[in-house]
């Protein structure tokens, strides 16, 4: 059974980083794009990256591309999203998403296949 799982989330300062991890069972890394979205209170969800089973990646946000990487370890079966220089705005909770990858990451708006349960980011002082 195909399953998602992400951890890393929690509280930080303003200007501060966190990485997040998606770690993936029921499946391998090689046949799958994984993407990072995040939902904020009273808003909707909002892709952040994508990466594909051969490691190129897919920014979903043009005002985060600068701030986050992500990145796959396909040993670990698990896809990180490093955040760094976090401001209060992009707190929310982060979700990973699994597809089966044809060409690449699917493009903004593509409905994924299986969703984690999200891990929570609050940026505060």
């Amino acid at each position: 059974q195909l399953q998602l799982v992400e951890s890393g989330g929690g509280l930080v300062q303003p200007g501060g980083s966190l990485r997040l991890s998606c770690a993936a069972s029921g499946f391998t890394l090689n046949y799958y794009a994984i993407g990072w979205f995040r939902q904020a209170p009273g808003k909707e969800r909002e892709g952040v990256l994508c990466i594909s089973s051969s490691g190129s990646t897919t920014i979903y946000a043009e005002s985060m591309k600068d701030r986050f990487t992500i990145s796959a370890d396909n040993a670990k079966n698990t896809v990180d999203l490093q955040m760094n220089t976090l401001k209060p705005e992009d707190t929310a909770v982060y979700y990973c998403g699994a597809t089966p990858e044809e060409l690449g990451c699917p493009p903004l708006g593509y409905d994924y296949d299986s969703w984690g349960q999200g891990t929570q980011v609050t940026v505060s002082s």
